[in-house]
């Protein structure tokens, strides 16, 4: 396996096509199928209004983005992000489309099509028939949704980096033996993940002890090897 990059990003509408824009991009750096820790994530001015009906999905208004560069002062460090890493996105015909359009708008070369991997067609695929929402399938992986109350790239790309790992067969999340610490550049606080599980406490009574010394000691005496110096 590889280095990937699980993207999402939040917009004015529908269709660029038709002048709505990307207002917010967060991506998750995976490797070797394990979340690296690394992410990047910037909200973006789109120019122009963002309507009630957008703005109802993801919560950003053009107030919150008063300050945001625009797409072109953050396509370089987000290309750089990606590299030449393939790219993970939940309908990824959706965020090719802004994605592309807004580095087109700024003289940047576009991510082909041949470099996206979409989660909505891999789910199609293992569940056909189903809801094969973002949510819906936290919901069948049984991946907490608690922290999402509104959409959000960053958000949702986190989600979506676990869906994907599902997708691809799945890891017990128990099991993992190492923490990560992921650095949102002061977006988000810190997040850490997979912490080594700790033992659980003996349940053993002293009186249970005494019992199974004594049946060591009738059945087996002293050639009980792991009793031996």
């Amino acid at each position: 396996m590889a280095r990937e990059i699980v993207l999402d990003t939040e917009t004015t509408g529908f269709d660029p096509k038709t002048g709505d824009r990307m207002i917010e991009v967060g991506c998750i750096e995976i490797d070797d199928l394990l979340p690296t820790g690394r992410t990047f994530h910037r909200l973006i001015h789109p120019e122009r209004d963002i309507p009630a009906g957008a703005i109802a999905v993801h919560g950003i208004t053009l107030d919150k983005l008063r300050d945001a560069p625009k797409f072109a002062e953050v396509a370089a460090d987000l290309l750089e992000f990606i590299g030449d890493a393939p790219v993970i996105a939940h309908n990824a015909a959706f965020d090719r489309a802004f994605l592309n359009h807004e580095l087109g708008l700024c003289g940047s070369a576009i991510i082909e099509d041949a470099r996206w991997i979409d989660t909505l067609q891999m789910a199609q695929m293992r569940f056909p028939g189903m809801a094969n929402s973002l949510d819906a399938l936290c919901r069948r992986f049984k991946i907490s949704l608690t922290e999402r109350t509104l959409h959000g790239a960053l958000i949702d790309a986190r989600l979506l980096s676990d869906v994907y790992l599902e997708l691809k067969g799945g890891k017990a999340r128990s099991l993992e033996l190492v923490s990560v610490t992921t650095d949102t550049g002061g977006q988000d606080g810190p997040r850490r993940h997979g912490a080594r599980p700790r033992p659980l406490a003996p349940r053993l009574t002293e009186a249970e002890r005494e019992v199974h010394a004594a049946f060591v000691e009738a059945q087996l005496g002293d050639q009980a090897l792991w009793l031996r110096a």
